[in-house]
């Protein structure tokens, strides 16, 4: 009898579901309570330890036989501007000075993939990797920042913008894969995925 082979996104993003649902691909979602601290400095590394941590908070609690033909997925983006990296606005006075820093000027965005894949009999190889995409934001005014953060989009995103949303007006062009900026370099985890006999 031949197992049925399974994906696992570890993550409650909306817009990484939705990014997977688009390509095609069956997956159930589970998500890990667990807290995640990461040591490393650099953004790729950041990215890098936070979606394993993620992958593997999931696996954890997942048992030998559950894991096995099974692909976890964990996945982090962060935006880096000057250096300094933007999270999710705490607030709204957050949002508006992370827009404000933003204009007319280029920042980065990093997402972390971890695939924790395992075979039948259960071995596990851990794929790790790192995207970079540069964005260039148009300048905006003031009355344009409050307007944006006033429909609530910034709230939940990291750099207080999404590029799918309405921020798209404010964008002047990008530097790499899309995607990667939405929440995941999807076209990569697809031949990762497909690399592995999962789609």
């Amino acid at each position: 009898m031949k197992m049925e082979k399974k994906i696992i996104l570890g993550s409650a993003s909306p817009r990484r579901r939705e990014l997977l649902s688009q390509i095609g691909v069956e997956f159930e979602v589970r998500v890990s309570g667990k807290e995640e601290i990461y040591k490393s400095s650099i953004p790729e590394e950041i990215v890098k330890e936070l979606a394993l941590m993620k992958a593997e908070n999931v696996a954890s609690e997942l048992t030998a036989d559950e894991r096995k033909n099974m692909a976890v997925l964990g996945a982090d983006t962060i935006v880096v501007f000057e250096g300094e990296i933007l999270g999710k606005p705490a607030d709204t006075e957050e949002a508006g000075r992370m827009l404000a820093a933003l204009q007319g000027k280029t920042h980065q965005v990093y997402t972390g993939t971890a695939l924790l894949v395992y075979d039948t009999t259960g071995n596990q190889q851990v794929i790790n990797h790192a995207v970079e995409t540069k964005v260039m934001v148009h300048g905006m005014t003031r009355d344009e920042i409050d307007a944006y953060i006033a429909t609530g989009e910034p709230m939940d995103k990291a750099g207080a913008y999404g590029i799918q949303g309405r921020f798209a007006a404010y964008i002047d062009g990008i530097e790499g894969d899309y995607y990667n900026v939405v929440g995941l370099p999807v076209s990569y985890i697809y031949q990762k995925l497909k690399e592995f006999g999962f789609v």
